[in-house]
């Protein structure tokens, strides 16, 4: 079965089956992989070619923290040995439409991993290339990456969950 009918069959697809023309919750994780030097870990996307920080869909059966953790690992090998929580997005503002002009309203937890096991080899499914980057030597700078370095930021600085 290749990927796009894996993603029909999966929870979200046959959610988006059943109401095609809705609005979508979409809950997951993004992991925010920083190295020794301050250089963050970006991926390629495989769906629509930009970079981003490693994120996907939660599954049935997992927790936030554990989502980021795993499509963190899908998409570039790396493991995370720990992942601290400093952010959770779920207001409109974080409603976009994809490039199959499905709807869907984020509600995403961000955590920080500095510490990682394995070889970086990422998924041509899901990531066409993954680097670290210094932020401003980032290839492209989304206002999600902007948020989620200034949101990590003000968490660092202060020591409190940012909720957006």
């Amino acid at each position: 079965m290749g990927a796009v009918e894996e993603w029909w069959a999966s929870y979200h697809g046959k959610l988006r089956a059943a109401l095609p023309e809705e609005t979508l919750f979409l809950i997951g994780g993004r992991g925010v992989i920083r190295d020794e030097q301050g250089r963050y870990l970006l991926i390629k996307r495989a769906d629509n070619g930009m970079w981003a920080f490693p994120a996907g869909g939660m599954e049935i059966g997992e927790s936030l923290v554990d989502c980021a953790v795993r499509e963190t690992y899908e998409e570039t090998g790396l493991k995370a040995v720990t992942a601290v929580p400093f952010a959770l997005y779920t207001g409109p503002e974080h409603t976009h439409t994809n490039q199959w002009q499905h709807t869907y309203q984020h509600v995403i937890l961000a955590c920080l991993i500095t510490e990682v096991t394995g070889e970086l080899n990422p998924d041509p499914e899901e990531a066409t290339d993954a680097a670290y980057f210094h932020p401003d030597d980032f290839p492209n700078q989304s206002l999600t990456m902007q948020r989620t370095l200034g949101d990590l930021a003000e968490f660092e600085r202060t020591g409190r969950f940012v909720l957006r």
